[in-house]
């Protein structure tokens, strides 16, 4: 066989091969399942739960804050040196306690002076007032000129009103020297303190601040829809979130005018008494909405896939799975869908039950 021949017979022999590999790889020598839908399994959907809708009360939450209605910034009203505060933050104070003392020595001095500046009027009038009796006397008998007699009288006359000037100056004194003691105008709690011993008070100065505790009230800016239906004296529930808690708040004011900016109205709700309650603390108040159609089922029959959830309904005998999207949680077992399903749908227990 010459060489050329022997070329071309491997060439075709190796076509074969090929040929033969990509029939084999095609599954033309293996048995192949005709193309066709199967039949879904029968699902048993005795234990099946309709989807129930019911109209309930929407509640929208509004985000708020927690404020004192009764808070206080205390000041000095003269210029003098603190010498003591016997109160820091955190502190509970009683009406009337005493808070700061300011130095208080040449105030003292000032009252004392006043003191015997009275004494000393009160002296000079009592001779005054002799001499003006015997002035009137001897005018009466005709020993003296009428000049005489006036002039007595201007000099008790002039004195009595030293004397009542005197006593003014003593009580304004008296009255520094009590400013030099601050007492708390309210019963409350210490806030902060912005001084201390040794500072030099200014008038107007903030020294310390402090609240009633059982003033707090919540404040919220509620959007214009909702705050027309509001009215004062209404209870609406308040979520504070750092406790994990809700209280019922009762609407002391709506203010009467919107921001412009947001729309909205500011709406002020006192609430009850608790120590936890801190002013400047985040809350929200839940406002009605109105009513509106809301889709339920059991929240056992729902599962989690990461961060999905997922529910099976029977649909045309089988089970199907659908992707839902929930809302809140009731406290009968039950939990809101708000897409996802429809009302009617039959939903299957859990696969993994």
């Amino acid at each position: 066989m010459s060489a050329s021949r022997y070329k071309l017979l491997l060439s075709a022999v190796a076509l074969i091969a090929l040929l033969l590999l990509v029939a084999a790889m095609a599954g033309l020598f293996s048995h192949r399942i005709a193309p066709g839908l199967a039949s879904a399994p029968v699902t048993d959907a005795s234990e099946a739960v309709e989807v129930t809708a019911e109209q309930a009360v929407f509640t929208e939450s509004v985000p708020a804050s927690i404020e004192a209605k009764e808070t206080t910034i205390i000041s000095s009203r003269l210029l003098a040196r603190i010498t003591a505060i016997a109160v820091r933050a955190g502190d509970f104070v009683e009406q009337g306690q005493l808070l700061i003392e300011l130095e208080k020595n040449d105030l003292l001095a000032r009252a004392q002076q006043s003191r015997e500046q009275i004494l000393s009027v009160e002296a000079r009038l009592t001779e005054a007032t002799k001499n003006l009796q015997r002035a009137e006397e001897l005018h009466k008998r005709g020993l003296i000129a009428i000049a005489d007699r006036d002039a007595a009288r201007a000099t008790a006359a002039a004195l009595e009103a030293d004397l009542g000037s005197a006593r003014q100056d003593l009580q304004a004194a008296e009255a520094a020297v009590g400013f030099t003691e601050i007492r708390s105008p309210i019963a409350g709690r210490i806030v902060d303190r912005f001084a201390e011993p040794g500072d030099t008070a200014a008038p107007g100065q903030k020294l310390l601040s402090l609240y009633n505790p059982f003033s707090l009230r919540v404040e919220a800016w509620v959007r214009e829809e909702l705050a027309l239906s509001l009215q004062p004296g209404q209870q609406l529930p308040a979520e504070i979130p750092a406790m994990g808690t809700t209280l019922v708040a009762q609407i002391e004011e709506i203010v009467p005018a919107a921001d412009p900016g947001s729309r909205s109205f500011l709406v002020r709700a006192i609430l009850p008494a608790d120590q936890q309650l801190l002013p400047g603390m985040y809350a929200r108040l839940r406002v009605n909405a109105g009513d509106r159609r809301r889709l339920l089922i059991p929240a056992d029959r729902v599962a989690s896939v990461g961060q999905l959830d997922v529910v099976w309904v029977v649909h045309n005998g089988s089970a199907e799975r659908r992707f839902v999207r929930l809302g809140a949680a009731a406290d009968d077992g039950t939990v809101e869908v708000i897409s996802g399903l429809e009302a009617g749908d039959r939903v299957l227990p859990r696969a993994d039950n």
